[in-house]
């Protein structure tokens, strides 16, 4: 039977449900259970693909080729369950399905509302392909009163109706402010907020107080007695110097066993915590201290490069190393001599993006990693731009560009037009919708015998996510391979390249997948393993 679990929020936004769903999914499993976790986004958006970093964050990509909300990042690398298309729905989507359905005539000439139309869908997500997992855990964005999320606070309390007795719990993340000068945690805003949520018709059965220091005894009898639940079930959510400690303050707390006693489960004893206690021991214990730079032009919002900034730091564990991000705006690069900013890093990583802005303060950075025999790890744009380095300073060609930045005689890098995946063309143009039109999803490649990549993965044969519409020009791979710079890796057909290296260079590779998306803190990704080693080689030799 699965049991599931709503997990909502209030009084403000980025309290960390995607962060308190996660842990609680991996206490869970070190219980012995099964889980999914899934992600409700009551905005319009169909997906956030088309969305800025700056509105939203980093896109995580699933293997089915999913653009989803970055909490199923979270969800992944606390649990180790790869998320899929199925895992996260939006307001945008489940209108897109009733209006298509409406136009097919599916209703039959009803009159579609939101009430039961809208609502039904949203209960049919959630309840699709659970796949016999013994907890669903569904969060759902936002925070309660949002105008937009109130169809999907209306599906889960129906849902609370629907499915049997002691199947469903409803836990309730707040804020507790510490007031200065009045010198005292307020309980007020939660209390507020609860009292929104029952006149949903949802009676919470956890609450969460999210707080920097601990909560006194009285103002949790407070909690609990205004909040309608018991004293045990007020838990306290601290902050800690390390996310991946969270699993054990939620556990020291008692979450894990407040919510097997909603579902009426015994407790058949202590979770298996052992692999979050090396993990935790070794983020606090290095043993070395790296300094890596990250060029991009996102700097300003870090939840843009989520993925990417944990998995530095699982490449860190891996090695038992401290490792220090050096944020640097690619912009900088464009108006002045400004390498110097780069001169103290063990390691220059360019990531993904799109567009010129910010383009050629990355080709300064893949020179400058080059030149210097600095550790470079060049994702998406980022070996885009390191093959239109080499090209221009190496090969003979100053004018190698990107179609992407406008017309160019050097097309070093262009649009994809088609491309198979699983044994199917998909055809793309130039003037074509921007949502969901990239080379998504996992995609199979091989690599070269006997080169670094190859045996970093320790095979010639991967698979990887990819999000990206412009691809390195395989007519120019001569031109490419004259610089010294190789291309190690292709598409199965050999017809798309997947990573560049420089086998003279101490450590210059470049992918054209996001391998920061499957790495985990228990699993950390080979690359980052390797570029982090080799990073701490480099501390070393300055």
């Amino acid at each position: 039977m699965t049991r599931y679990i709503f997990i909502t929020g209030g009084v403000v936004s980025s309290l960390g449900k995607g962060l308190a769903s996660a842990a609680l999914g991996a206490l869970l499993q070190a219980r012995g259970y099964s889980v999914r976790l899934r992600k409700l986004d009551p905005y319009l958006n169909v997906d956030p693909g088309t969305m800025s970093p700056y509105q939203h964050g980093e896109v995580y990509v699933t293997d089915d080729g999913a653009e989803t909300d970055l909490d199923l990042g979270h969800y992944e690398r606390f649990t180790g369950v790869p998320a899929a298309k199925t895992d996260n729905i939006t307001t945008g989507r489940i209108y897109q399905e009733i209006i298509t359905r409406e136009r097919r005539g599916d209703y039959l000439g009803a009159t579609v509302q939101v009430i039961p139309h809208v609502t039904d869908a949203i209960k049919e997500f959630v309840l699709s392909d659970a796949g016999g997992v013994d907890f669903v855990l569904c969060e759902i964005g936002g925070t309660v009163g949002d105008i937009e999320g109130l169809p999907f606070f209306e599906a889960i309390r129906q849902l609370g109706n629907e499915l049997p007795r002691g199947q469903t719990c409803y836990i309730h993340l707040t804020l507790m402010p510490f007031i200065p000068s009045a010198g005292e945690m307020k309980t007020k805003p939660t209390q507020h907020s609860v009292k929104e949520l029952r006149s949903i018709g949802i009676q919470p059965d956890i609450l969460m107080a999210r707080c920097d220091r601990p909560i006194p005894v009285e103002e949790r009898r407070k909690i609990a007695l205004f909040c309608n639940v018991r004293p045990s079930a007020v838990i306290q959510a601290m902050d800690v110097d390390t996310i991946y400690d969270v699993p054990h303050a939620y556990h020291a707390e008692g979450l894990d066993d407040e919510v097997l006693s909603v579902f009426g489960l015994e407790n058949k004893g202590e979770p298996d915590l052992t692999k979050w206690n090396t993990i935790t021991h070794n983020i606090r214990e290095p043993e070395g201290n790296v300094t890596i730079a990250i060029v991009g032009k996102y700097t300003g919002l870090k939840d843009a490069y989520k993925s990417l900034i944990e998995s530095l730091v699982h490449g860190g564990i891996a090695n038992k190393a401290r490792v220090n991000i050096k944020w640097l705006e690619s912009e900088i690069f464009d108006t002045e001599d400004t390498v110097h900013h780069l001169e103290d890093v063990n390691g220059i990583l360019v990531p993904g993006g799109f567009g010129e802005r910010g383009s050629q303060g990355k080709i300064a950075a893949a020179n400058f990693a080059r030149t210097r025999d600095v550790p470079y790890f060049g994702i998406c744009f980022g070996m885009q731009m390191a093959v239109i380095e080499a090209l221009r300073n190496l090969g003979g060609l100053p004018q190698a560009s990107s179609t992407e930045f406008g017309p160019t005689n050097e097309p070093v890098v262009g649009l994809m037009t088609e491309w198979m995946h699983h044994n199917e063309l998909v055809t793309r143009g130039a003037d074509g919708d921007l949502g969901g039109t990239m080379r998504l999803g996992a995609y199979e490649a091989t690599l070269k015998e006997g080169t670094k990549i190859a045996d970093i993965y320790g095979s010639t044969h991967i698979s990887e996510r990819h999000r990206h519409r412009y691809e390195v020009n395989m007519t120019y791979r001569e031109k490419i391979e004259a610089t010294g710079m190789v291309i190690s890796g292709v598409s199965p057909d050999g017809l798309l390249p997947e990573t560049i290296e420089i086998p003279t260079h101490p450590w210059y590779i470049g992918v054209q997948y996001h391998p920061e998306l499957k790495s985990k803190p228990f699993d950390p990704h080979p690359l980052f393993s390797s570029f982090i080693e080799a990073a701490l080689t480099q501390s070393r030799l300055v």
